[in-house]
């Protein structure tokens, strides 16, 4: 089993499909008569609070900071455009991406924005689609902007580029 990542106060984290956050503190409530600890993050850019029990933080999918080996598979997977169109159902392609960006790893969420980007060449995006396509890329253009502490115009006119038409 592998051991729970554990996040000092001041640091920063990903929680899935909300990117990028601090962790402003730690906080111990009172639960059904038992005392649990809690981070206490503030989301980047939206400045959207959330608590996430300590205990569980891993499990919900926050993680550290993608480190150079994550980004290079992603920039791998960006890079891939040779993968087969998605013919599934747009329900059912919405609820395959979705649930990529609710587990929260950045390869996943890369994926996600190369199909949309991919199909939207192909065809029209439906208003769902498009959402999903501008949320994985605000969550690919926050994260790596971070972690390769560049601006975000930066990395948005990296991800850009890489699928102009």
């Amino acid at each position: 089993m592998i051991a729970a990542q554990r996040f000092d106060i001041g640091s920063t984290a990903v929680y899935p499909a909300h990117g990028v956050a601090d962790i402003i503190g730690v906080e111990t409530k009172t639960v059904g008569g038992h005392d649990l600890s809690f981070y206490q993050l503030q989301v980047r850019g939206s400045g959207l609070k959330i608590i996430v029990p300590v205990n569980k933080a891993n499990e919900n999918g926050m993680r550290p900071l993608a480190g150079p080996d994550a980004i290079d598979r992603t920039f791998q997977i960006l890079r891939d455009h040779d993968v087969p169109i998605d013919r599934q159902t747009w329900n059912r392609r919405y609820r395959n991406f979705m649930d990529k960006i609710r587990a929260g790893a950045i390869e996943g969420v890369a994926e996600v924005y190369r199909d949309l980007a991919l199909l939207r060449s192909q065809k029209t995006l439906s208003h769902g689609e498009r959402e999903m396509l501008r949320t994985a890329r605000d969550l690919l253009v926050g994260e790596l902007a971070v972690a390769r502490e560049t601006s975000e115009s930066e990395v948005a006119e990296e991800l850009d580029s890489m699928f102009k038409n």
